[in-house]
């Protein structure tokens, strides 16, 4: 005899019937709208927006590790560095490497009759048409030309990465708008435009002729920021941050800018070479750094009158200008190719 046929048998199981509460047999309640689960999914998109944080920073620790390692096998990477803190050091502490006095107009440290003597074991680099110290004045003029240079780049530097970071992050008007002034001040040509300023306003000194190169020497650097803030924003990492509820702020600082400045820093390094040159040239024409104040800038102007019959007091501070622009390229293209994956 066949057993009877139950009847749930041969039908598909029921669905689980809701308490009163709303939730199903298996399904575990919560405890209460603070409670447990509410936490549970905060807890979770906290760990998931540090998971995904820890990828962009997992990634620039290897980019670092991978840069050094290629940096330090570069026999240029480390003249230039050599050179560079040969100089800097200069700029800070230059009575490490020459008497104040040889500098000083109360010391009498110009006088006429030793004017124009060659280079001999009491002056090294021979004397100027004042019978000043050539070698003093050298180590002395790194300060004003150094010093120039370091403040322009940070300046461009900062406007740059300010005004191309917000409008390749947030594109739309504020893209449109950014961009354009970008193109009106890159129209304009970085020596004429200061030339312009410097003459018209007449700011003469270190402070103008930083005013002058910072207003209008940050267009390179903020086209550079907006195609590497755009490229950036595009990624996985900052997706997911945005997609778990992070603000804008917390994004472009901790997600978008450390990924996207290495091309920044590169050209800023590369930049500041250009800048010392550029205040040499301004020092040259008399619109730029002013005597008493030392520069080389201002030793090559007063040396071309004398450049025939006394070319040391030209070739000095010459040299020392080549060899700090010179540096400052050299490891800006250094830092470049051991940070471009593209070039290994």
């Amino acid at each position: 005899m066949s057993e009877p046929e139950r009847p749930d048998q041969g039908q598909p199981n029921p669905e689980p019937r809701p308490h009163e509460s709303g939730y199903a047999d298996d399904e575990p309640p919560t405890e209460g709208f603070f409670g447990s689960a509410n936490t549970a999914v905060t807890d979770d998109l906290g760990a998931a927006e540090e998971s995904q944080s820890e990828v962009p920073e997992q990634r620039r620790a290897s980019l670092r590790a991978d840069a050094w390692h290629q940096l330090r096998r570069r026999p240029m990477f480390w003249f230039a560095i050599v050179i560079i803190a040969v100089f800097v050091t200069m700029a800070l502490v230059p009575w490490l490497f020459a008497d104040p006095d040889a500098v000083s107009q109360q010391a009498g440290a110009c006088q006429l009759a030793r004017s124009l003597q060659p280079p001999s074991s009491e002056f090294w680099f021979g004397t100027d048409q004042q019978g000043c110290d050539v070698y003093a004045r050298t180590i002395y003029g790194a300060r004003a030309s150094i010093t120039v240079g370091v403040l322009v780049t940070l300046g461009v530097s900062v406007i740059g990465v300010i005004i191309g970071t917000t409008a390749g992050y947030f594109g739309g008007w504020a893209d449109s708008v950014l961009s354009r002034i970008v193109d009106i001040f890159f129209a304009l040509p970085l020596f004429l435009a200061g030339l312009i300023f410097l003459s018209v306003l007449q700011l003469p000194g270190i402070w103008g002729v930083v005013i002058a190169m910072t207003l209008f020497g940050w267009t390179q650097i903020a086209r550079i920021a907006r195609s590497s803030v755009i490229s950036t924003k595009s990624m996985d990492y900052v997706q997911a941050a945005r997609a778990l509820g992070a603000s804008n702020d917390r994004i472009i600082r901790h997600h978008v800018l450390p990924n996207s400045l290495t091309p920044v820093i590169v050209v800023a390094m590369i930049s500041l070479g250009g800048f010392i040159t550029a205040e040499a040239t301004f020092s040259f024409l008399g619109i730029g750094v002013q005597p008493p104040t030392i520069s080389w800038g201002v030793m090559i102007a007063e040396a071309q009158t004398v450049f025939v019959s006394a070319p040391w007091t030209l070739l000095f501070p010459a040299g020392a200008l080549l060899l700090t622009v010179l540096s400052f390229i050299l490891l800006g293209d250094a830092v470049r190719d051991a940070l471009d994956p593209k070039l290994q």
